[in-house]
C-alpha cells in the first residue's frame, strides 16, 4: 500500500489498528505521520485523544498504556510513535501488537531502516498491522519524480529547471518539496517554472552548476569549466567537491554504458537518458570528443580526485585547486 492510499483510506474513515511506516525515504513517512497528527481527529477531539511519543525518550510501557486507553468524547484515539528506530526495547511492543485496541489508531514511524523480518515483532505486525515500506526513489527516476510532483501541484517545469534541482539538491525529497513550495509562493499565479525561476527564488545558478560543468567538460571547454569551479570556490555551498565529483561520476558512467549499445544515434539514446534532451546532447558531445578511452580516463580521474577530496594522498591542496587540476588532466 502506498502513502497516498493510506491517506485516502483515512479520508474515507477507513482505519486499521496499527500502521508501521519504515524505510530509508523520510519524505513519505513524514507525509503520512503529519496527516495522522493533524487530520484524523478534529481539533476538539485531538485535545483529549492525540498522544505523540518520540523514540529517543519513549518508554515502551508508557506507549502501550497510552494505546490501551479508551478515547474521550470521540470514536477513536490516535497514538503516534515518531523516530521509533531510536527507541530502546522496541520489541516490548509485541504484547500490544498481538492484541491491539480497536478504538486506537497506533502509527509508528521507523526511519532509515526496516525491521528484521525474522523477528517476532515483524511477524506479529504482518498479521495485525498495515506495513508501509518507504523506499528511496532511484537516482535515475528522480527527475521523473520531480516532474510528476510539480504537475500534481498544478504547475509545469521545463527540463533544464528539473536538471538544476536534481543536480543541486540530489535525492532528498523533503528538501526538493520544500524548495518547490517556496518557489510556488513566489510565482504569484505563474504556472510555468523555468531555470530563471530556480535561479531567482531558490538560488541555484543556471550558469554555474554541476550540469553546466559536465556540459563544459563534454565540449572540452576548459575556460568555461574553470570559470564554474571559480564560482564554486567563491560560493562553497553551490558546489562542494563532495557533491560535484560523485555527480560527475554518475553522469559520465551513464555515458560510458553507451558503448555497449549497438545503436548510438540520438534517437536510440533518448530512452537511455529518459528523454532528457540536454543529457543526450552532452552524451553525444562526450562520445565525439573523448571516445571510449577518453571517457574511461575521465572516470579514473574522478575516482582518483574523489579520494584526494576526502584526504587520501592530499597534502592540504584546496578543493577548488584539486578540481582545476583534475579538469586540466581531463580536457587537455
Amino acid at each position: 500500500m502506498s502513502a497516498e492510499k493510506i491517506i485516502s483510506d483515512w479520508r474515507n474513515k477507513n482505519f486499521k489498528n496499527i500502521y508501521w511506516l519504515e524505510g530509508e525515504e523520510d519524505y513519505y513517512i513524514d507525509k503520512v505521520m503529519d496527516y495522522a497528527e493533524h487530520h484524523i481527529l478534529n481539533e476538539a477531539e485531538a485535545g483529549f485523544n492525540l498522544t505523540v511519543f518520540y523514540g529517543k525518550d519513549a518508554e515502551w510501557a508508557a506507549v502501550i498504556n497510552a494505546c490501551r486507553r479508551y478515547p474521550m468524547f470521540a470514536e477513536r484515539q490516535v497514538v503516534l510513535l515518531k523516530e521509533a528506530q531510536q527507541m530502546k526495547d522496541i520489541d516490548k511492543l509485541e504484547s500490544y501488537v498481538e492484541n491491539p485496541l480497536n478504538s486506537t489508531i497506533f502509527v509508528v514511524g521507523h526511519k532509515t531502516k526496516t525491521l528484521d523480518k525474522r523477528g517476532k515483532l515483524y511477524k506479529l505486525l504482518k498479521k495485525s498491522a498495515e506495513i508501509f515500506t518507504s523506499d528511496k526513489v532511484k537516482d535515475y527516476k528522480l527527475q521523473e519524480w520531480i516532474s510528476a510532483y510539480v504537475k500534481a501541484q498544478g504547475y509545469k517545469i521545463n527540463t533544464k529547471a528539473i536538471s538544476l534541482l536534481d543536480e543541486h539538491i540530489g535525492n532528498d525529497l523533503n528538501r526538493i518539496v520544500n524548495e518547490i513550495e517556496k518557489l510556488a509562493l513566489n510565482l504569484k499565479g505563474k504556472k510555468d517554472i523555468t531555470e530563471d525561476d530556480i535561479e531567482k527564488y531558490i538560488g541555484i545558478s543556471k550558469e554555474y552548476n554541476v550540469f553546466e560543468l559536465q556540459a563544459a567538460i563534454a565540449k572540452k571547454d576548459l575556460a568555461k569549466a574553470i570559470k564554474i569551479i571559480q564560482y564554486f570556490e567563491g560560493n562553497p555551498k553551490a558546489g562542494p567537491i563532495q557533491m560535484v565529483l560523485p555527480a560527475l561520476y554518475a553522469s559520465f558512467s551513464k555515458v560510458y554504458t553507451v558503448f555497449g549499445m549497438p545503436d548510438r544515434s540520438e534517437t536510440a539514446l533518448k530512452p537511455h537518458f529518459y528523454f532528457n534532451g540536454n543529457a543526450v546532447k552532452n552524451a553525444l558531445d562526450t562520445i565525439n570528443n573523448y571516445g571510449y578511452e577518453g571517457i574511461e580516463r575521465i572516470l579514473l580521474l574522478l575516482h582518483h580526485y574523489n579520494l584526494k577530496g576526502i584526504g587520501i594522498g592530499n597534502n592540504g591542496t584546496s578543493d577548488a585547486s584539486l578540481m582545476k587540476e583534475m579538469l586540466v588532466k581531463m580536457v587537455v
